[in-house]
């Protein structure tokens, strides 16, 4: 898919609902394939797909992940998250992940995916706004996320600081390197 440069377009999420979760599950693999690519080998990202890089549809019925369209084409999906999980997909996980307090936990950014045609045009950064609103609303003081190494340069740019680097275990002896990172939202 190639797509021409525009001029400025003002991306707005809207809140996910289930029948956007084909189009994810479309755009995710190629999101992770295509950015992350640089990054991590190919062993890595297949195995990462799913555990790791997957729809989450617990956030969907949260009503805390957003996607951005361009043409009634789902482009970008992000979202936050009031429970316990840091990331992944539901495939892996057992039932509901337990809820956090806002009055002594961070807020969790969860689940970033751009296509690879519509990265760097700003549907990341306005995804991750709408979220810290939506963050702020629910009485959350702080944020985390495990951001990718892909990702880190855009959390970073965005007042987020690394506080821990480490690897997520994944199947066939394989890790991925990734990063924790949060940001104060007094």
């Amino acid at each position: 898919m190639t797509v021409p440069r525009e001029a400025a377009v003002d991306w707005t999420p809207r809140l996910a609902r289930e029948e956007d979760i084909p189009a994810l599950e479309a755009l995710i693999p190629v999101s992770v394939r295509t950015l992350q690519a640089s990054y991590y080998s190919a062993a890595q990202i297949e195995a990462a797909l799913g555990p790791v890089f997957g729809v989450d549809r617990q956030l969907i019925g949260d009503g805390t992940y957003f996607v951005v369209e361009h043409d009634a084409r789902v482009v970008g999906c992000g979202g936050w998250s009031k429970r316990q999980s840091l990331y992944g997909g539901n495939s892996g996980r057992g039932g509901e992940d337990a809820l956090i307090d806002p009055r002594r936990d961070p807020a969790r950014v969860r689940a970033f995916f751009v296509h690879p045609a519509w990265a760097r045009r700003g549907i990341g950064r306005s995804i991750l706004a709408a979220c810290e609103r939506a963050i702020r609303e629910a009485h959350f003081r702080s944020v985390e996320l495990v951001a990718t190494l892909a990702g880190e340069p855009l959390y970073a740019a965005i007042g987020y600081t690394p506080v821990q680097r480490y690897e997520v275990a994944m199947t066939g002896g394989l890790t991925l390197p990734v990063v924790r990172m949060a940001k104060s939202l007094e």
